[in-house]
C-alpha cells in the first residue's frame, strides 16, 4: 500500500483550474519529485494534499485513509506535513521556540517531550547552535533549514519540501541535498517541489511534472528530462522540433 495517495484532485479558482485531475502514489521511503514552470500548481498541490485548501473534487489518502476532510493540524497529527517557499519563521522568537511550536503539535504530540524532539530536529538540521538566537537573525540558508527543522519536529512519516533551495548558492545547495537524503535515511518520505533541475533529478526515485495544473508526466528521472512533452513545457513548442 502507498503512503500517500492523490486522486484526481482539482482546484478551481472561479474559471480557473490550478489543478486539474491529478493523481499519483508516493511509496514509504521514496523521495518523489514534483517540478513544472512557474504557475503550473505545484503549490497550490501541496495545499490540496496537507489540507490547507479544500479540493474542488478528488481526494487524498494517507496510509490508505481519507484526509482530504481534515483541517491542517489534523492531518499533521497523522503524519504528513510540509516547509513552506516563502519562509515564515516567528522572527522575534529564538530558534528553538519556532521548532517547539512543531514539536507541540505533530505525530504522538501528547505522548512527546517537546523540548527533546526541538532540540534533536536542530541538531540534525545543523542549527543546534543557533538554537538560542532570534529567528529573525538567520541567514536564509538557515531559514530553509529552520523550516525543516521546524516540520520534522512534528514526527512526520511524510514531509512536503516547497523550494526549499530556493535562493541558496551553489555550496547551500548541495548541503540541503544531502539533509533531503538523511531525511530519508531517517526513515521519512519526502515529497519536494523545486525548480533546480539538477537537485531533483539527483535526489528523486520518481518525477510528475505539471503543466497548467494537468499532470504530463510521471517517471524516473533520466525518463522526465528526455520526455517531449516535458521539454515543451519548459522551453516552448520550438525547442522541442
Amino acid at each position: 500500500m502507498s503512503v500517500l495517495e492523490a486522486r484526481r484532485l482539482v482546484r478551481r479558482f472561479g474559471g480557473l483550474a490550478a489543478v486539474d485531475d491529478v493523481s499519483f502514489a508516493v511509496e514509504r521511503g521514496e523521495i518523489f519529485g514534483v517540478i513544472g514552470p512557474n504557475g503550473a500548481g505545484k503549490t497550490t498541490l501541496f495545499s490540496l494534499l496537507v489540507g490547507a485548501l479544500a479540493p474542488t473534487s478528488g481526494e487524498t489518502l494517507l496510509n490508505g485513509r481519507r484526509i482530504t476532510s481534515l483541517t491542517p493540524h489534523q492531518v499533521c497529527r497523522r503524519g504528513l506535513t510540509r516547509t513552506h517557499q516563502i519562509v515564515r519563521p516567528f522572527r522575534k522568537m529564538t530558534v528553538l521556540e519556532n521548532v517547539l511550536v512543531g514539536a507541540s503539535f505533530g505525530r504522538d504530540y501528547a505522548a512527546a517531550d517537546p523540548q527533546r524532539r526541538a532540540r534533536e530536529a536542530l541538531e540534525f538540521c545543523g542549527l543546534a547552535h543557533r538554537s538560542g538566537f532570534p529567528a529573525g537573525s538567520l541567514t536564509i540558508g538557515e531559514l530553509k533549514r529552520l523550516e525543516i527543522a521546524r516540520a520534522l519536529a512534528t514526527n512526520p512519516e511524510v514531509i512536503c519540501l516547497d523550494e526549499v533551495m530556493g535562493g541558496l548558492n551553489p555550496a547551500e545547495i548541495n548541503a540541503a541535498m544531502e539533509l533531503v537524503r538523511r531525511i530519508r535515511d531517517n526513515g521519512k518520505t519526502v515529497l519536494m517541489i523545486e525548480h533546480h533541475i539538477r537537485a531533483v533529478v539527483g535526489l528523486s526515485d520518481r518525477i510528475c511534472v505539471l503543466h497548467y495544473g494537468r499532470k504530463i508526466a510521471e517517471a524516473a528521472p533520466d525518463a522526465v528530462v528526455q520526455d517531449p512533452a516535458v521539454i515543451e513545457a519548459y522551453l516552448g513548442k520550438a525547442a522541442g522540433e
